[in-house]
């Protein structure tokens, strides 16, 4: 293949007049004798991937009730704000795939189409950015996240908000179509309203809108910008390797864009449009705190207007979500949910000295109180925790403790507390609270997959039987994993035992069919001994390939069922299906 190989002296000249440019004198660049390879398949060129292996990447083959179960299942409150979020994030990457799989089917765009993108309402410490990341991370889509207020419309002054897309690439692993269906995620969006106090345009702030607006419609962000020098030396890599200078950019069309802020003074604006509108609302006196927030319900386009936001910018923002406030019982039922991470980090923290933790219920509510003073939602959990533990973590390290039970009494005064553990420690390991703890904990534990055991069906798209759902208690409690993460777990090792079974009928044109409590049975041996479920098979049923030869043409459609009780004794299990064969 032909190409002009560049002169590098004349590199060495451009590459310095842009570092003189940007830096002054002090910064130059000598550049060594350059060999050129031929072209050859790199990162660069590999960008050229056709679509729809893309799309099989992220495997969207989610529906909007199973990804509002699994969302369940972490999220307190905020139902219908799970709802809408699951229902129209769906839609946009089941579309997507739609029109990837369709090649025929004439994809809209342009004038009048416009995309899910969506605008979410709620105070600080709700669970937005929870959510999204959450979402993000289920769907298996890059996910960055931005600040409006760092942003100006020229990037000169705070940041350029093509940076966000950039910033996708780094999450894609430098994945141009991987990056083109990420989502964006921007907080503190009512920052960049105009102020409704100055006399004339407020033409910082419009000038962001009018930034993102063409962001969320569709454009194509350029990958290499002046004023960022490593990407400026990644074009000069690229064209030093294949003599080329390529123009990467990535395309926002397909690309989600999330929008959230806590929009202070908008419910005022609700208001006095609802009551002046005469239709029976009654003044903002007469409600609680709670119903307040309520105005956010009645929303409309117009009331964003008025805030000092383009009708343009929210006419790209057609999904509007409102998160409810969190008050100290929303903040008592996080810190009991078994997926909460902050319990769940912390019970890490001290079992990395050995020291296994647990909390009483009135522990957590009385840490849940003392967060609502914080008046910042669910983030003064963090800290309200910490105050309590803070203590415990430095000390107990060093002493032989290897439990401690957070009691409410802990949380009013811990030092107290921590005294009266350290002057008896070798009674406090031995006290009974602990052992009543651990059977209690199992107890709840289950009881909360009892009752969400809807959402883990829809969820799992599977019924949990008895069995199962004793398998995922105790996996969950002994290892510390979520009971998703643990239901993927035991997914994978049915997978093994699947592949075991085939092994075997290969070697031996014999099938063995395990029952369910036969691989529930497996599983959960590996789990106790950290083996794995295909090498327990081979080890267990080592002795049936011989034994099964016997008996191979006596055997209908050559299947042998395999109970529970094989594993317990495997040879007498063998011995007892060749005898029952014969007679």
């Amino acid at each position: 293949m032909n190409m002009n190989i560049p002169d590098p002296k004349e590199l060495e000249k451009e590459l310095n007049q842009y570092l003189h440019n940007k830096y002054g004198e002090q910064v130059k660049l000598g550049v060594a004798p350059l060999s050129f390879p031929s072209p050859r398949s790199d990162k660069f060129e590999d960008e050229k991937k056709d679509k729809s292996k893309i799309i099989s990447k992220i495997k969207f083959d989610l529906k909007p009730e199973e990804l509002e179960a699994y969302l369940n299942n972490y999220v307190v409150k905020q139902e219908e704000a799970k709802g809408i979020l699951a229902t129209k994030i769906c839609t946009h990457f089941n579309r997507i795939q739609y029109w990837e799989e369709n090649k025929n089917i004439l994809k809209p765009s342009g004038v009048g189409y416009i995309k899910n993108n969506i605008l979410m309402i709620g105070p600080t410490g709700v669970g937005k950015t929870y959510l999204i990341k959450l979402i993000a991370e289920k769907i298996g889509v890059p996910f960055v996240k931005g600040d409006a207020t760092k942003f100006s419309e020229t990037g000169y002054v705070g940041g350029d908000v093509e940076d966000m897309v950039r910033d996708l690439m780094a999450e894609a692993n430098d994945d141009i179509e991987y990056a083109q269906y990420g989502i964006v995620y921007l907080d503190e969006i009512d920052k960049i309203a105009s102020s409704q106090n100055l006399v004339g345009p407020d033409v910082s702030r419009t000038g962001v809108q009018r930034a993102l607006l063409k962001l969320m419609e569709e454009t194509e962000v350029n990958l290499k910008v002046p004023h960022d020098f490593v990407s400026q030396m990644e074009a000069f890599e690229n064209y030093r390797r294949t003599g080329k200078r390529e123009k990467r950019v990535v395309n926002t069309a397909n690309i989600l864009f999330i929008m959230s802020g806590a929009f202070n003074e908008l419910e005022k604006i609700i208001e006095k449009r609802i009551n002046s509108q005469g239709i029976g609302f009654i003044s903002r006196d007469t409600f609680s705190k709670r119903e307040e927030f309520d105005y956010f319900k009645y929303v409309k386009s117009e009331d964003f207007i008025k805030y000092g936001f383009e009708s343009e910018f929210i006419g790209r923002l057609p999904v509007i979500v409102t998160l409810d406030e969190l008050d100290g019982d929303d903040l008592y039922k996080i810190l009991k949910n078994p997926n909460n991470p902050i319990i769940k980090g912390k019970k890490m923290d001290f079992k990395a000295y050995g020291i296994d933790l647990k909390f009483k219920d009135q522990a957590l509510y009385s840490i849940a109180l003392n967060a609502h003073q914080e008046k910042t939602g669910a983030r003064g959990l963090v800290s309200a925790v910490e105050k309590v533990l803070l203590k415990f973590e430095k000390r107990l390290p060093s002493t032989s403790i290897n439990h401690l039970v957070v009691t409410e009494e802990m949380v009013k005064n811990p030092q107290d507390e921590l005294n009266k553990i350290l002057s008896n420690q070798k009674q406090y390991n031995q006290n009974d609270l602990y052992q009543l703890m651990q059977r209690e904990e199992r107890g709840k534990l289950r009881t909360y997959i009892k009752e969400r055991e809807k959402d883990f069906a829809i969820q799992f798209q599977e019924e949990l039987t008895e069995e199962l759902i004793d398998l995922i208690t105790d996996m969950a409690l002994e290892s510390g994993g979520g009971i998703d993460e643990i239901y993927q777990e035991i997914k994978r090792e049915q997978k093994e035992i699947l592949n075991f079974e085939e092994t075997f009928y290969s070697r031996n044109h014999i099938k063995l069919r395990f029952g369910h409590t036969a691989v529930i049975a497996i599983i959960k041996k590996a789990f106790k001994e950290n083996s794995d479920p295909y090498q327990i098979c081979e080890r267990t049923f080592k002795n049936y390939e011989l034994g099964l030869k016997l008996i191979k043409d006596q055997l209908k459609d050559k299947i042998i069922q395999v109970e529970e009780e094989a594993l317990d004794n495997p040879d007498e299990y063998l011995n007892r299906m060749i005898r029952s064969t014969y007679q």
